[in-house]
């Protein structure tokens, strides 16, 4: 990796950082249940791209780090799409109950 790609992956990684707080911290309350189903889409498609980066490692392309890396993304996009349906499921059920006794 050239001095110049990481320092670009660098920057953009501390933008994004910075870029999904201001995001996050500007959404009401009430929005957040909605923008969690939406993380989990996004946490979906990063489990796809973290399963295609394993595979690099059984063709033999890429060193034992990517495929490592690849296995760590896959188990935190999983923990990010299971939790947000969890709490998904869990409001849904609170709404639910609401109707129920009216």
């Amino acid at each position: 990796m050239t001095p110049e790609l990481l320092i670009g992956s660098i920057t953009l990684f501390v933008l994004a950082i910075f870029l999904g707080f201001e995001l996050i911290t500007k959404v009401p309350a009430m929005l957040h249940t909605p923008l969690m189903s939406g993380a989990n889409a996004i946490s979906g498609i990063s489990v796809v791209g973290a399963l295609i980066g394993a595979n690099v490692i059984f063709s033999g392309m890429e060193t034992e780090t990517s495929g490592i890396l690849a296995f760590i993304a896959i188990i935190l996009a999983m923990i990010n799409v299971i939790g947000g349906f969890a709490v998904t499921n869990r409001m849904l059920n609170m709404i639910a109950g609401k109707k129920k006794g009216n």
